[in-house]
């Protein structure tokens, strides 16, 4: 699965995608909830996850994460396509990849390290999730051809919703298929269950995001980042700037799709809803267009070589970012600036955690660093 030709572009939106998640969003998360109300509610609702239907800049996150880990596909397993057949080794690197993200995501949101099975969620994170679309995609990529991509997508697309269908639709929150599935399979160990001293738990109500299901559409995600993939890969002869065209009115067409399908089954990323599918695909579509075109077609890359420190070492930057907290040593550092800072100087120091994680990053790339899974 090596990467002989690596796409400029794929680093760069990637790396944007990690620095809103773990620079810019934190820090505007800290001055959102210091300055309470008086911080504009239009900022509000973007840094923050839309309750149930809707869509927020914060959930463009997670989707753009999975669509990237697709685009690759067809560049890391180009030999495939030219007559090699995968082998064994094919085969282990894929159970290694997906091994290793559900390890990752059970230290980042499994509770591993405290060792109480309990509070152990085998499946409840954003890394997860990649690893099961991420497989699939790559076996569909793998063993079918173009005409076979699309109807492997489409099915597990059709599934989800003949799921809902077969239930009424029914969107409540607590009580939806997806939601029952989950409660179903992982029980106690879903995330969101809240244990009593006496060793009883609830589930918690506030708690409303859903896995194994949305498994189905999740795959849909990383199969349309393979579909992009292909198309900035593809050697058909269509010209570069004709193929960033394609990547915009592709995107367009399913933001549309989105739109038109949500009054019927509405736009809702805690269960990964069709619409939502769609919507977000799109949107990370025309995303990967508008950056394709600038980087790759333009070469505009003046500037933005700090977004592949970032998107160079993805994996690792999430990890770090949503396991280590560098509070202490800003603190150390910037103690002295409280007395003039007040009720805000939690939001230097939260600017300073994403500086510290900045200058590590880069220290990776420039020494030439980069963990791969």
């Amino acid at each position: 699965m090596e990467n002989k030709t690596r796409l400029a572009s794929l680093d760069v939106l990637r790396g944007l995608d990690m620095f809103l998640l773990l620079a810019i969003g934190p820090v505007v998360q800290t001055f959102v909830w210091t300055a309470g109300s008086c911080a504009p509610d239009l900022l509000r609702r973007q840094v923050e996850h839309v309750q149930w239907e809707g869509f927020a800049l914060w959930d463009i996150i997670m989707p753009l994460f999975m669509f990237m880990s697709g685009a690759a596909i067809p560049f890391s397993m180009s030999r495939y396509k030219r007559g090699e057949k995968p082998g064994k080794e094919f085969y282990l690197k894929l159970l290694r990849r997906f091994a290793l993200l559900f390890f990752i995501g059970w230290i980042v949101q499994g509770n591993l390290l405290a060792f109480d099975f309990r509070t152990f969620h085998p499946f409840a994170n954003t890394l997860q999730a990649i690893a099961v679309g991420y497989v699939a995609s790559a076996l569909i990529f793998v063993h079918s051809g173009k005409k076979g991509q699309i109807a492997w997508t489409l099915m597990l697309f059709l599934a989800y919703i003949a799921a809902f269908a077969a239930t009424g639709m029914n969107l409540d929150p607590q009580s939806n298929v997806a939601m029952l599935v989950d409660k179903g399979v992982l029980g106690a160990h879903r995330d969101g269950v809240i244990f009593a001293p006496d060793g009883t738990w609830t589930y918690d109500c506030g708690y409303q995001y859903t896995w194994i299901l949305s498994s189905l559409n999740f795959a849909v995600t990383v199969m349309l980042g393979c579909f992009a993939g292909q198309i900035m890969k593809g050697g058909d002869g269509m010209a570069v700037p004709r193929k960033a065209l394609l990547l915009l009115l592709t995107g367009s067409g399913l933001i549309a799709a989105g739109l038109l399908m949500s009054p019927f089954f509405p736009i809702i990323k805690k269960i990964w809803s069709s619409s939502m599918t769609l919507f977000s695909g799109g949107i990370c579509f025309v995303l990967m267009a508008g950056v394709y075109y600038a980087v790759d077609v333009r070469g505009w890359t003046r500037g933005l070589e700090w977004a592949k420190y970032y998107g160079m070492n993805s994996i690792t930057a999430y990890f770090i970012g949503e396991t280590v907290v560098f509070t202490s040593v800003s603190a150390s550092l910037l103690h002295g600036t409280e007395q003039w800072l007040g009720i805000y100087y939690p939001v230097l120091l939260s600017a300073a955690n994403a500086v510290i994680l900045f200058m590590l990053l880069r220290t990776m790339y420039r020494a030439g660093i980069f963990l791969k899974i």
